[in-house]
């Protein structure tokens, strides 16, 4: 059993991506589910969770029309105003009767400013999150917002915040860059209510293709003692995952890297940790718990 608990669609006639452009030709295009449905069905994936790839409520219309016509997404994770409590009220109340949504993103870390998520009025917005019992995905370009992840789940003990990408650690930069993303990682992961996802772990220096199976197992295993095998969850992250050699390779990078853990642990990375933290219907992907 496989859930990829990060996975992206976008359609540019629906939405807005402001971040996409020429500089990323692997992904400037639209990207729909279908592209990837083959991929995951060949390689044993049988759940799937979509993620917010922009700060508006249409790209979550358009991962909702996607997987309503995909039963391998058991999850939706959309976009709500967190930053404007009035406007997170009324887009809360526009997605309660959509089943399929099971957590929240911004991103975070295009916003000018890097302390907006210690702003009051985003507080507030994280105290709606939690009265509907949503996680939220923190994601971040790079380990400094870590310290800001500390803060707010100190905060917001009652809200579960999910690290995407084990916060993007410097795979192929030098030990000292390596060191500081170690020390504040485990900083977070003694919060009890951080998860984080096995997702995204490309080379930070150089081409995103570069890195090496070696330096994914020690970020691997750095995160594995830090954190448990039960507070991480597998994301293939398609289709960035084309700028770092292709969905199948990211996936054998993460099998390899974690081939020596024990049935139980490796149960809990690749799919129950997914399930418990979004609440996802395991039984809609046509697998229980046994």
């Amino acid at each position: 059993m496989i859930i990829d608990a990060h996975l992206h669609v976008w359609d540019r006639s629906r939405a807005r991506y402001d971040w996409l452009g020429p500089h990323l030709p692997e992904v400037d295009r639209d990207v729909a589910f279908d592209e990837i449905g083959p991929v995951l069905a060949r390689l044993g994936v049988r759940g799937a969770v979509l993620v917010q790839s922009a700060d508006n409520a249409e790209d979550t219309r358009n991962m909702l029309r996607e997987a309503a016509s995909a039963p391998i997404v058991l999850g939706v994770v959309g976009w709500v105003p967190l930053e404007a409590p009035d406007r997170a009220r009324e887009q809360f109340a526009a997605l309660a009767a959509e089943p399929r949504i099971v957590g929240i993103r911004n991103l975070i870390h295009d916003r000018p400013d890097p302390d907006w998520v210690l702003a009051p009025a985003f507080g507030e917005g994280l105290a709606q999150l939690a009265q509907h019992g949503m996680p939220f995905d923190f994601v971040t370009a790079n380990p400094a917002a870590l310290s800001r992840l500390d803060r707010i789940a100190a905060d917001h003990p009652t809200v579960t915040f999910v690290l995407d990408h084990l916060a993007k650690p410097p795979i192929n930069g030098d030990a000292d860059a390596h060191a500081a993303w170690e020390r504040a990682l485990r900083a977070v992961a003694a919060r009890p209510n951080v998860v984080a996802k096995v997702s995204g772990l490309y080379s930070a220096v150089g081409a995103e293709d570069s890195w090496t199976q070696g330096a994914l197992d020690r970020v691997v295993d750095v995160a594995a003692d830090a954190f448990g095998a039960e507070r991480l969850m597998y994301g293939g992250d398609w289709p960035m995952s084309l700028r770092a050699g292709g969905y199948e390779r990211v996936l054998d990078g993460i099998r390899s890297a974690t081939r020596g853990w024990s049935a139980a642990a490796s149960e809990q990375l690749w799919w129950r940790t997914a399930a418990r933290t979004y609440g996802l219907d395991v039984l809609a992907s046509g697998d229980d718990e046994g």
